[in-house]
């Protein structure tokens, strides 16, 4: 997808741009194609972007081990503040709760690549699990298996149990 240069909108058919997505997106690991539809409208101070879409990507679960297929479904919307950015040189600031949104300068492209890798990103479970039963990596209960003596000990070993009879 190619970045959509942000005054262009003004001009699209009631300020919208409608993208049809079915491609692999880079950087996100997926067996099939990312398919959906997304829309980026501009509203005079902030682009309206809205998507959904879906892919099978393979994760790894997180108790056997085993990789497993999964569907990754985003139907999501953002908005995205259109403001010039202020030149800081400051190393440390105090950020404000309501600074901490994305924006985007008024003439400069918007990537709906990178936005909606992002969200693919987002979608991705936390706790990948295989199946609800999955029961996790099986392991022996150490105290009923018989320990392993290292050879090289056997005669230390045998002179341990002269000494206990």
């Amino acid at each position: 997808m190619r970045p959509i240069h942000i005054p262009q909108l003004l001009n699209a058919p009631h300020k919208t741009l409608h993208l049809d997505v079915a491609e692999h997106l880079p950087n996100l690991e997926t067996l099939t194609p990312v398919k959906g539809a997304m829309s980026v409208t501009h509203q005079g101070t902030y682009l309206e972007v809205k998507g959904k879409a879906d892919a099978i990507m393979t994760l790894e679960c997180d108790r056997c081990l085993q990789s497993y297929n999964t569907r990754v479904q985003v139907d999501t919307s953002e908005i995205v503040w259109l403001e010039e950015p202020i030149a800081e040189s400051v190393i440390e600031k105090e950020v404000e709760l309501e600074d901490l949104i994305e924006s985007l300068s008024p003439t400069g492209h918007f990537k709906p690549d990178e936005w909606l890798y992002e969200q693919m990103c987002l979608a991705i479970p936390q706790k990948q699990i295989c199946s609800t039963d999955c029961q996790g990596i099986a392991f022996e209960n150490p105290e009923s298996a018989e320990p392993e003596i290292d050879h090289r000990w056997a005669a230390l070993s045998a002179l341990k149990n002269q000494l206990t009879e």
